[in-house]
């Protein structure tokens, strides 16, 4: 498998507060995805690569992520002031303020390393977007996570059924899905 390039930017995706809330959101899978997010950031910065932190601001005013709650901050893992920081309302971060494809191109970036919160919207989108756009994208699987849904018949599946399907959905096509110390190991 390739490596990462050396100017591959690292887009931290909605890793808010508010996805810490059980109750509102439900079980979630993998733990470990906030640690090996701290990871990929301590990473991307000790070998001087961009950052991008990405926010989402809902525009329900019942959401622990509208921009007036208190769930709409960044998580603790989140440090550190970012290249750039795009504010979003919808699932794709190509979708929000600044342009974050915009900034991309004017600062010469043609690959993405994805990490975030969830999975199977956010992190999806921001993946399948960035690979219509011609981008090389590498998805960190186990730098995300996710919560269990219904499905349109109200059976449950779980969360780890839909990274499970999002990666398959993603690799080869849209994204290259790895792990976070794939990203992280020297050649």
């Amino acid at each position: 498998m390739e490596r990462v390039g050396p100017t591959a930017a690292l887009v931290v995706i909605d890793v808010q507060q508010g996805f810490l809330d059980e109750e509102y959101w439900g079980r979630r899978n993998n733990p470990h995805s906030e640690s090996n997010i701290a990871v990929l950031l301590d990473h991307w910065r000790a070998t001087a690569r961009p950052v991008v932190f990405v926010r989402h601001d809902s525009t329900s005013t019942t959401s622990p992520l509208h921009p007036d709650a208190p769930g709409n901050d960044f998580q603790p893992v989140v440090t550190g002031e970012p290249d750039l920081l795009v504010r979003k309302s919808v699932n794709s971060s190509f979708h929000g303020t600044p342009d974050l494809h915009a900034w991309l191109r004017q600062e010469g970036i043609t690959e993405l390393v994805l990490c975030g919160i969830t999975t199977n919207h956010c992190c999806e989108t921001t993946a399948r977007v960035g690979g219509n756009l011609g981008l090389d994208v590498w998805f960190a699987l186990d730098a995300t996570h996710t919560f269990d849904r219904q499905d349109p018949d109200g059976e449950l599946v779980t969360a780890d059924t839909l990274s499970r399907v999002t990666a398959t959905n993603l690799h080869g096509e849209f994204a290259t899905v790895t792990t976070t110390q794939f990203l992280t190991s020297t050649p």
